[in-house]
């Protein structure tokens, strides 16, 4: 499989690279992590930066490699991340460009390409756990809408979002996989409620959910009634192929800076360390390669992440942890100061073997979908 660029994607990182270079200097101050209106209108404001230089929808109608040299650029010029934008631009945007109708493509992507809107993901239920397909968020029909009612937990940025693409059981005599279905629902649809869940880093991105007779409209469905298990599959396809990659880059940056700090403070002396720096530095290189490796597989495949993603999210989330705890043992007792740099970024990844389907269930998915071991019983 070839794993290098063509002239003209070497060109669009060259034009890429220009931009940033002008841009990012003029760009104001980054609001505090605690301003989540602040954080809204600040990430807003950079795609919509994106959108007017042409560059907004390199994450669905770009090519993946175009879409990873964005990543991989952006990422390495230390330009803002797509922060509330996460959920539109990574997840319900490409489905929703993947599987939605003219008319929904129409209403829901030009406004987050324009940083207009912003979406949540309400997935995860505190009963269901790491089986998703055991949701409980009921909704029935009611002439041409949806009435929900239910809860959602882990819901990310809920509390600025206007959007939730919202995973609902329409058929609960049906085997679980088979009676889910995707809606989008607005956030300001009365019976909506919302509250903010504070992390052990002291920030507050998630939030619970709570549904009361919610009424969303049935155009408001993307796929059909009782096939949203599949269209489910697409959005996590996305949440766990591509949507890391510029978190790699950002991880090889900080094992250089891990190096630099450990030579000043004197713990580089320990070849321990060393050896461990080493095999991250070796670790994260096979991450980018296995990440270009998915973006082949998904432009072979029409666009969309495989089962490879898996694989990469499996890796990707024991390597980050294990970068941070390496980053504690370069700052010693200075790690238990959340001021000094990489403390914070220690605590979020923790969570990383949870969030975007747990370590168990990637080892699920690669064993049956990739290896063709029989499913657990």
């Amino acid at each position: 499989m070839d794993l290098s660029y063509t002239p003209e994607e070497e060109d669009f990182r060259a034009r890429l690279r220009d931009w940033l270079a002008r841009v990012l200097p003029a760009l104001p101050p980054k609001p505090s992590p605690d301003d989540w209106p602040g954080r809204r209108a600040y990430d807003l404001g950079w795609q919509r930066r994106l959108h007017d230089a042409g560059y907004a929808d390199v994450h669905w109608d770009a090519s993946p490699t175009l879409r990873l040299i964005f990543l991989e650029e952006t990422e390495r010029a230390g330009a803002p991340y797509v922060g509330a934008n996460f959920v539109g631009l990574l997840h319900a945007g490409p489905t929703i460009a993947a599987e939605g109708t003219a008319d929904q493509r129409a209403r829901w992507l030009p406004p987050i390409l324009r940083g207009e809107e912003v979406w949540c993901q309400g997935f995860s239920e505190p009963g269901a756990g790491s089986d998703l397909a055991a949701l409980r968020t009921r909704a029935w029909r009611d002439g041409d809408a949806y009435v929900v009612t239910g809860s959602k937990i882990w819901t990310s940025h809920a509390e600025v979002a206007d959007w939730c693409e919202l995973l609902v059981r329409t058929d609960p005599g049906a085997p679980k996989h088979r009676g889910i279905t995707w809606l989008a629902m607005p956030m300001d649809a009365p019976g909506v409620t919302v509250r903010p869940l504070r992390t052990l880093a002291g920030s507050a991105e998630f939030a619970e959910v709570f549904l009361d007779e919610v009424r969303v409209p049935v155009a408001n469905r993307v796929g059909d009634e009782n096939d949203g298990w599949r269209v489910t599959l697409v959005t996590l396809s996305f949440e766990r192929g591509t949507a890391f990659a510029g978190e790699v880059v950002a991880c090889r940056r900080v094992l250089g800076e891990l190096a630099v700090e450990a030579r000043k403070n004197g713990r580089w002396d320990d070849p321990a360390l060393r050896r461990r720096l080493g095999r991250l530095d070796a670790e994260f290189r096979a991450l980018w390669r296995l990440t270009q490796w998915n973006v082949s597989a998904a432009e072979a495949s029409g666009g969309v992440p495989g089962a490879g993603g898996s694989v990469f999210k499996l890796r990707y989330s024991h390597a980050r942890q294990e970068l941070y705890d390496a980053a504690a043992q370069v700052l010693g007792p200075d790690c238990l100061d959340l001021d000094r740099p990489w403390a914070l970024e220690r605590l979020s990844s923790l969570s990383y073997t949870i969030a975007a389907g747990t370590s168990q269930v990637q080892h699920s998915i690669i064993a049956e979908r990739i290896l063709g071991l029989p499913k657990g019983r």
